[in-house]
C-alpha cells in the first residue's frame, strides 16, 4: 500500500494511540532495484532458540505490550491498485475430525468457552519490536514440516524491520505457557508485505524448531487450512487481545458471516470488538464448536478508526498458498 496510508496505520500491539507509527531505527524503504526478502533467519541454531525461550520469562509476558490492530483514518479511504490474486479453492483438513456446532452464532466478542482444539493450536506471540517487548496472536496449522504458525504480516515485519526473540506460545494464559515456548528458527511473510506493507497481504508465517524432541503439531495439533474460499462465509475468529478493555490473558473469539470490505481492502469483514493484540489471530470457515477445528482462511488484520465494531483480515489467495507452501517445507 501507498507509504502515505501506511504511516497512519497502528499495528496491533504497541498501543500507539496518537494513529501513527514511529519509524523502526535504521529501516531503509526498499529501493526500486532491490526486492526485500520474505524470509527472516530468527534463531538458526538451538543456543539462539534457547536463548529466546529463556528471554521469555512469566513477567515479561505479561508485561508486553499488545501490537495494536492496523488502524486507518477517514483521510486515507483511497484504492489500493490492483486485486488480490485467486484461484482454485484449496484447502488442507484439521488434525482432529469435525463434529456439530454448540454454541451461539454470531457473536461481537467475547471468551471463548467452548473448549476444543483450537484451545492448544492458538496461542500469543511475542517478540522484541523498536526496543520493545511487544505481542501478537498466532496459530499452529497442519503442515508438512509440523512446525508452522500463521499470524499477520506485522507480526514478523514492521516498518521495514523484523521482529527479533520472536516466540510462539500456545495456549498461553496468565503469564504461563502450558505447551512451552516455541521459538522461530524462520519468519516469513508475503511479497507483497515484505516490500511495501500492502493491508491486502498483511499474512506472516514463523517456522519454529522442534521443543523437547517433539515437533509443534504434534505436542498441540494442528487445524487446516483454506485458500480462494470466496466472501460471505460463517467464520469465526481468535485471538489474545490486550489492550482496553482486554488484558491479554483471556482467549477471546467473534463470529459471523463475514462481508466484504466496500472503503479501503479487498479483505473480509466481520463484526467484532477485538483490541490490540488479537492481530494475527486466525480466522476460520467451517469451523465446529464441539471439536474446536475448522479451516484457518484469513488472520485479524485492521480496523478503521470511526467503525471499531468491524475487524477485518486478509483474502487468503494464491500468494497466501504461496506464503504457505514456502513455510511447511522450510
Amino acid at each position: 500500500m501507498p507509504r502515505s496510508v501506511l504511516g497512519t496505520l497502528i499495528a496491533v500491539g504497541a498501543l500507539l494511540t496518537t494513529g501513527t507509527l514511529a519509524g523502526t531505527a535504521g529501516a531503509a524503504a526498499p529501493g526500486p532495484d532491490r526486492v526485500p526478502s520474505t524470509v527472516h533467519i530468527a534463531a538458526d541454531n538451538s543456543a539462539a532458540q534457547q536463548r529466546v525461550q529463556e528471554f521469555w520469562t512469566a513477567e515479561r509476558m505479561r508485561k508486553a505490550e499488545p501490537l495494536d490492530l492496523l488502524s486507518v483514518d477517514r483521510e486515507d479511504l483511497r484504492g489500493l491498485s490492483g486485486k488480490v490474486a485467486t484461484g482454485k479453492a484449496m484447502t488442507v483438513a484439521p488434525v482432529a475430525p469435525s463434529g456439530s456446532r454448540t454454541m451461539a452464532f454470531p457473536n461481537g466478542g467475547g471468551p471463548w468457552t467452548g473448549g476444543g482444539k483450537v484451545v492448544s493450536t492458538a496461542g500469543r506471540v511475542f517478540f522484541t519490536y523498536q526496543g520493545r517487548t511487544a505481542s501478537c496472536s498466532g496459530n499452529a496449522v497442519n503442515s508438512t514440516n509440523g512446525s508452522t504458525v500463521l499470524t499477520a504480516g506485522h507480526c514478523v515485519k514492521l516498518q521495514g524491520a523484523w521482529h527479533t526473540n520472536w516466540v510462539f506460545v500456545p495456549g498461553y494464559h496468565d503469564g504461563q505457557a502450558p505447551h512451552g515456548r516455541w521459538a522461530a528458527s524462520k519468519t516469513l511473510s508475503t511479497p507483497q508485505w515484505t516490500a511495501t506493507e500492502d493491508i491486502n497481504y498483511d499474512i506472516g508465517a514463523a517456522v519454529v524448531s522442534p521443543l523437547e524432541g517433539k515437533k509443534l503439531t504434534d505436542a498441540v495439533g494442528g487445524q487446516g487450512v483454506a485458500f480462494n474460499v470466496g466472501y460471505n462465509q460463517d467464520m469465526y475468529s481468535f485471538g489474545f487481545p490486550a489492550a482496553a478493555p482486554y488484558d491479554g490473558e483471556k482467549f477471546i473469539h467473534c463470529s459471523g458471516k463475514t462481508f466484504k470490505d466496500f472503503l479501503l481492502s479487498q479483505d473480509h469483514g466481520i463484526t467484532c470488538d477485538m483490541t490490540g493484540g488479537s492481530s494475527g489471530g486466525p480466522w476460520f470457515t467451517k469451523f465446529d464448536e464441539k471439536t474446536g477445528t475448522g479451516l484457518q482462511s484469513s488472520v485479524n488484520s485492521f480496523k478503521y478508526n470511526f467503525i471499531t465494531t468491524w475487524m477485518f483480515g486478509p483474502v487468503f489467495g494464491n500468494d497466501a498458498k504461496n506464503l504457505y507452501e514456502k513455510a511447511q517445507t522450510s
